[in-house]
């Protein structure tokens, strides 16, 4: 046997062994996602999810279809507990809202890439090193919550108050909706979006985005904006992930001062939430 047939008899093999235990392993993770779907949806659980402002103003089949997102969610990530022990009450109050978020865009499994949930008892502090002209300068600055790429942080204290009643606010709706940002690689208010409706999408947020950020600027007048409030001018993925949250927890509100923002989040999300919050 010369050389090259045996270097390609080599590589061939090589290539065939990988390729199984890719397939392997594929049919492995398959069969445990079955698993989980096929277990029985825990009846307290259920009792959580009744005390939220959604679950149960959702239809027969968007109930099901949210509880299967759930429990892949609550299996296939990792809840880490800083200072606090992770409950199951967290695990699902966390998933619900994220896949509330995607109801009506995904199938059953959502947030592909997010591997790790951190949730603290309370608002965290973290430093932010800067330095200028050789200046070097510590700043102290607290979160309710982060997201990056493939971990979000959320604090406990304030998402289980927003959780239960519609606040305006949500820490939950707001980092997750960082995260559907970020699925088309980056974090700039622009979700992943189909191409016909890019021009409008770009249009009607980054519009109001930019009348916000003059309004901010002056800090006067604020009017209608208000209601957006001075955080989503930080930049366009905050804008986002501001106006998302009031999507859901004020939806009457920003219909009506923002007509136009809440058909194009009505459009992306696939879901009238007015109807939704409204309905018996």
């Amino acid at each position: 046997m010369s050389y090259y047939l045996a270097l390609l008899f080599l590589f061939g093999g090589l290539g065939l062994l990988i390729v199984s235990i890719i397939v392997f392993l594929k049919v492995r993770e398959n069969r445990r996602l079955e698993k989980i779907l096929a277990a029985p949806f825990r009846k307290d659980w259920r009792t959580y999810l009744n005390a939220t402002p959604y679950y149960t103003k959702l239809s027969v089949e968007e109930r099901k279809k949210i509880e299967r997102s759930v429990v892949l969610f609550m299996n296939t990530k990792e809840f880490i507990g800083v200072g606090v022990e992770v409950t199951d009450e967290m695990k699902l109050i966390i998933a619900f809202y994220a896949c509330l978020l995607l109801l009506h865009k995904t199938s059953t499994n959502c947030y592909n890439n997010l591997k790790t949930i951190i949730i603290y008892p309370s608002a965290v502090a973290f430093e932010n090193l800067q330095a200028s002209n050789g200046i070097y300068t510590k700043e102290k600055f607290l979160i309710d919550g982060q997201a990056a790429n493939d971990t979000v942080i959320i604090v406990w204290h304030d998402a289980k108050k927003e959780a239960y009643h519609l606040r305006h606010n949500n820490v939950i709706v707001h980092e997750f909706a960082h995260e559907i940002d970020f699925m088309d690689g980056e974090v700039d208010g622009i979700p992943p979006i189909e191409r016909s409706k890019y021009d409008e999408w770009t249009h009607v947020l980054f519009g109001e985005y930019k009348k916000l950020s003059n309004v901010a600027l002056k800090n006067r007048e604020w009017g209608k904006y208000k209601l957006l409030g001075s955080y989503a001018a930080t930049n366009e993925a905050e804008f986002f992930a501001v106006v998302t949250e009031r999507f859901f927890e004020s939806p009457k509100s920003l219909k009506k001062h923002f007509p136009e923002l809440y058909h194009e989040l009505e459009d992306f999300y696939n879901i009238d939430t007015i109807k939704l919050v409204e309905t018996k």
